[in-house]
């Protein structure tokens, strides 16, 4: 391009001849003419050029995958396939690369590449939205585990919200659900699009047909919202595909390093830090924020209903001879007086409430181990009660000190009470104390246990006394107010009251 220029401009500046600009120029006088005549060079020609290796099998390497349009889709042949059919088979000597190129050439020319043209979408704001779960690693108390990411992201502004659960069970994918509509502030007017899992999908059907978990079908009833199902396999990703690079992006972005946390709670607060920061970056050449996206959506989504959904599982369950039930392959102590009898459990994406007779009498975090206990020392006292032996190797004492609710005064007071009164009767007495927690608070018992202690008292009534106290701000019980003369001749008196018996027992005495 440059040298037509300086052709033409010496040709315009001095009048120089075909030939003269030839000389100076360097070039045919053929080139000269075809600069003069016009401004862009021509095209260069390009000669067909035989493949001097890979010619003669062509018409081999498109009849086997003329073939493969009969086949079913996992025995086509690969391009790998190809090639060591031509080494095998026809003695060929090619080698894997140059086969490769003419397989993907020929897939091409006979409409067997894998590729599709993905039409542009524009999403209206408010309408759509996406979900799906993604994996990833994280360290929980010091453990490595493998956790599930739900996700939820608005097809228009990007807004997601992300939460880490132990399983991809029907709890977590209502769970995630209802905190994602309560984080959005509303539900979109149109589809939500999914991938065919299990908790909302029992069976694929022909087309587009799905057999959907009835528990799918009350939230989606619940929330007022469309539902969408891509085609299964790789077919059906791009149908959902904002969702599919949202958790690469946020996997990258904010899970990388593998994060650390003391427990799954404390993990999906940082997720929902994460969350909030997203707001200020921008997809793409977008020129607001995704928060200023989201603004503008949020105001248009459907207002949520009155009232959350209830997205745990009713079960019911057998206690067993040691207090505990075992739910999804974990085990949870209940009261030691229910052993043998059926509760009802209500089993939630991180938690599980065990109700008797319609009383709840225990509440637990759901565990992320499959065979682990999670006992409950509160739960056993009763028994212990009759044998305080079991106390110093109950597994529910070990979890106790590793959760920091047996604390050091515990320790403190029960080692004193046993070097006073012996191991049975000291243990008694650390039992009776620590029934106390059932009414009074865990400070307060824990100021009850240090006065003794300073008084040199390990009496559980002391304990008592000196928890009250705390508990009521160290003052002492106010006497009744006497009884007017009036109020005596027409037979009033006060309600009785025993507040003021605990003052008689003071320490030392």
């Amino acid at each position: 391009m440059e040298q037509f220029e300086r052709i033409r401009r010496d040709r315009r500046d001095e009048e120089l001849s075909i030939r003269e600009l030839a000389s100076r120029h360097r070039v045919h006088r053929r080139t000269v003419r075809a600069a003069l005549g016009d401004a862009v060079p021509p095209t260069r020609r390009v000669p067909d050029r035989v493949r001097p290796v890979s010619g003669r099998w062509v018409d081999t390497v498109r009849g086997w995958l003329e073939a493969d349009r009969a086949a079913p889709r996992k025995q086509r042949h690969t391009a790998r396939r190809v090639w060591q059919r031509l080494i095998d088979e026809k003695g060929a000597r090619v080698s894997e690369s140059t086969i490769r190129a003419l397989v993907h050439e020929l897939k091409i020319e006979i409409g067997l590449d894998r590729s599709q043209v993905m039409v542009p979408q524009t999403h209206v704001a408010g309408r759509d939205a996406e979900v799906d779960f993604g994996d990833f690693v994280a360290v929980i108390a010091g453990e490595r585990l493998q956790l599930h990411m739900f996700v939820m992201r608005l097809s228009s502004s990007a807004r997601s919200v992300h939460i880490a659960y132990g399983n991809v069970a029907t709890e977590a994918f209502l769970d995630g659900h209802v905190r994602a509509f309560e984080a959005f502030g509303g539900v979109p007017t149109g589809q939500v699009r999914y991938d065919n899992l299990k908790p909302a999908v029992l069976r694929v059907l022909l087309g587009r047909e799905r057999l959907e978990n009835p528990r799918f079908i009350a939230l989606r009833s619940h929330y007022q919202f469309d539902s969408f199902f891509c085609q299964p396999g790789q077919e059906g990703a791009h149908e959902k595909g904002g969702v599919e690079g949202e958790i690469g992006r946020f996997r990258r972005r904010h899970l990388t390093p593998v994060p650390h946390a003391a427990s799954l709670a404390e993990l999906n607060e940082m997720l929902a830090a994460a969350d909030a920061a997203d707001d200020h970056r921008r997809v793409a050449a977008r020129t607001e924020t995704v928060g200023q996206a989201a603004a503008r959506e949020v105001p248009l989504l459907n207002p949520l209903p009155d009232h959350a959904f209830e997205a745990s599982t009713v079960l019911s369950c057998r206690v067993d001879t040691k207090a505990r039930i075992c739910v999804r392959q974990s085990y949870y102590s209940v009261p030691a007086r229910l052993a043998g009898r059926r509760v009802q459990v209500a089993l939630g994406a991180d938690w599980i409430a065990v109700r008797h007779d319609g009383v709840l009498v225990a509440r637990h975090t759901r565990s992320l181990h499959k065979g682990s206990e999670d006992l409950v020392l509160d739960h056993y006292l009763e028994v212990l009660t009759r044998r305080p032996g079991a106390l110093p190797g109950a597994t529910a004492l070990v979890t106790a000190r590793a959760d920091d609710t047996f604390t050091a005064s515990h320790q403190r007071f029960w080692d004193t009470a046993r070097r006073r009164a012996g191991d049975s009767a000291g243990t008694k007495a650390l039992i009776e104390v620590l029934l106390l927690h059932r009414a009074l608070p865990v400070e307060a018992v824990l100021a009850g246990i240090d006065a003794a202690l300073a008084a040199g008292r390990c009496d559980p009534d002391v304990v008592a006394v000196e928890a009250r106290r705390h508990r009521d701000g160290g003052h002492r019980a106010a006497v009744p107010p006497a009884v007017s003369p009036a109020a005596a001749a027409a037979g009033e008196r006060p309600v009785p009251t025993l507040d003021g018996y605990d003052e008689l027992l003071e320490p030392g005495t």
